[in-house]
């Protein structure tokens, strides 16, 4: 068992490659340091299905219109199919919609999401940020900065949601690009994320659920400060580990599509197990979450990495707690501490 990669080169931002037929592959920049998004475009015969559409940002319009002048050209882009509510994933939506007239497909709370958040628009962080983060245990130079600074705005990046939408759910059947698709829902990365598994080929189109070479980030945010999203994101690889096959071709959000789908579910779930022992080994003295940065990651967090960083090792940290491993006290600093029961 391994996971082999059958391009060794991805495309040029807003170029294309054929990954099976009818299936296009398109990279789109983005403003961070994973630089870049994957698209899929679904070759319906009277029109295209999208596979998300990146981040609203820079020159990624132009990008969008080349490819629709290019290797689109001749047929409208009718259906948008959104695996989850992350800005680089959504940043178009409303824009295919808006422009092309082109049908909306998510899930329900995916959607949801990405229309709060980007009508949610903020000049300045509020107190219950700050005290989400101070209470996270945020280096005291970073979270002082950030109380000054305007918070990342969904709308910044992300073109105005339409107001309707056609849901996805579990067990759906679609079809794209001239093959049915199963639709399996995952969580943990971000809720409600929709997957599709073809039935007539050994294809998956992932998303964000399933990533080679780098784990997705599991985050605990402001919205729901003591969930539990690492025992979601296990639960998920465990059921899509039994779903997946070494044949199967799998069309990621990120990185590049790859072979070898088990081992890659059993990295992905040992990944955190490993962080969680280390995790238990650092909290037999109380600490933070944002003290256990380097037990959990294995490395020096560098500044521009420290937020999602943040609010990864919290997620860990929720989770022993939830689990009844660990106890939690808020101390006079305002931060919570952790410690091994």
């Amino acid at each position: 068992m391994k996971i082999s990669y059958p391009w060794d080169t991805p495309p040029e931002n807003g170029q294309v490659i054929e990954v099976a037929d009818g299936i296009l592959w398109l990279r789109l920049p983005l403003p961070m340091a994973l630089d870049h998004v994957n698209i899929y475009a679904l070759d319906d015969g009277d029109g295209w299905t999208l596979i998300d559409t990146g981040m609203k940002w820079g020159k990624v319009p132009a990008m969008w219109q080349a490819v629709l002048d290019g290797p689109l050209a001749g047929k409208p882009v009718t259906r948008v199919m959104s695996t989850h509510h992350h800005p680089d994933h959504i940043g178009f939506n409303g824009w295919f919609v808006e422009k092309f007239g082109a049908q909306l497909f998510s899930t329900r709370t995916s959607y949801l999401m990405g229309r709060m958040l980007t009508l949610d628009e903020q000049p300045a962080y509020n107190e219950t940020q700050l005290t989400f983060y101070r209470r996270a245990g945020m280096r005291g130079d970073l979270f002082e900065t950030r109380s000054k600074e305007r918070p990342f705005n969904f709308a910044d990046m992300v073109h105005p949601i339409p107001l309707g939408f056609s849901r996805l759910r579990e067990g759906d059947v679609v079809n794209m690009g001239g093959r049915d698709w199963d639709v399996h829902i995952g969580h943990g990365h971000a809720p409600s994320h929709a997957t599709f598994w073809c039935k007539d080929e050994p294809l998956a189109l992932s998303g964000d659920q399933i990533i080679p070479s780098i784990s997705s980030n599991i985050g605990v945010y402001p919205t729901e400060p003591d969930a539990n999203p690492l025992d979601d994101w296990l639960n998920s690889c465990a059921r899509f580990a039994d779903m997946g096959t070494e044949q199967q071709l799998v069309l990621p959000g990120h990185k590049t599509p790859f072979r070898g789908l088990p081992l890659r579910m059993h990295q992905l779930i040992e990944n955190h197990h490993g962080a969680l022992d280390r995790l238990r080994d650092a909290l037999k003295t109380p600490k933070t979450a944002g003290e256990v940065l380097e037990p959990v990651f294995k490395r020096t967090i560098k500044d521009g990495e420290y937020g999602l960083a943040l609010v990864e090792a919290l997620a860990h940290c929720n989770y022993l707690w939830l689990k009844g491993d660990v106890t939690r006290s808020l101390h006079d600093d305002g931060a919570y501490r952790w410690q091994i029961t």
